[in-house]
């Protein structure tokens, strides 16, 4: 019976600290800061390889590289082969182009946002002590628990209290 015990509150524990700390990991301006530099190394190695990308079609588009590209291809128009593969490789250019613009502001949006960040977590630290500070963030999640979900973690409780409690009976 002990055992049992021991493992419904094992479970309760688990899954109360659980949401807590994934909740406390959103606030943290340093776990957010971290978070961002992340995604923006990201964007940043994607910004590279469109990079490269780029430069790659620039090359294709040059007429010789063209030519030789169709070159195996036999064809009565070979003109209208060429303008085809002209406008393709030049649609895809514009393409790369513009997602380079796009992850260009998202790199600039990223880096604002990191060191608003970091701004947050230096201010943080002026503060006080930081556990103190997660103390209340905590006190401040669990009062704010809605009751359906506070209903949800009791019913799974009970549930992995009943799988015990069988399991044990059967054990003995």
């Amino acid at each position: 019976m002990k055992f049992c015990l021991s493992l419904i509150l094992l479970a309760s524990f688990v899954l109360v600290f659980a949401s807590a700390g994934l909740a406390q990991n959103e606030t943290d301006p340093v776990l957010r800061a971290a978070k961002l530099r992340l995604q923006l190394i990201d964007v940043q190695t994607k910004e590279s390889e469109l990079q490269t990308r780029a430069q790659q079609l620039d090359e294709d588009l040059k007429p010789e590289n063209i030519e030789r590209a169709l070159a195996g291809i036999g064809s009565t128009r070979p003109e209208e082969l060429r303008e085809q593969r002209r406008r393709q490789l030049q649609l895809e250019k514009d393409r790369v182009l513009a997602q380079l613009q796009q992850l260009a502001k998202s790199r600039a949006d990223l880096e604002s946002a990191i060191v608003t960040a970091d701004a947050e977590a230096y201010q943080q630290s002026a503060k006080g002590s930081p556990s103190s500070q997660t103390f209340d963030m905590l006190k401040a999640q669990y009062a704010a628990v809605p009751g359906w979900l506070a209903g949800i973690l009791a019913a799974l409780v009970s549930v992995l209290g009943l799988v015990a409690l069988i399991v044990f009976i059967r054990r003995r």
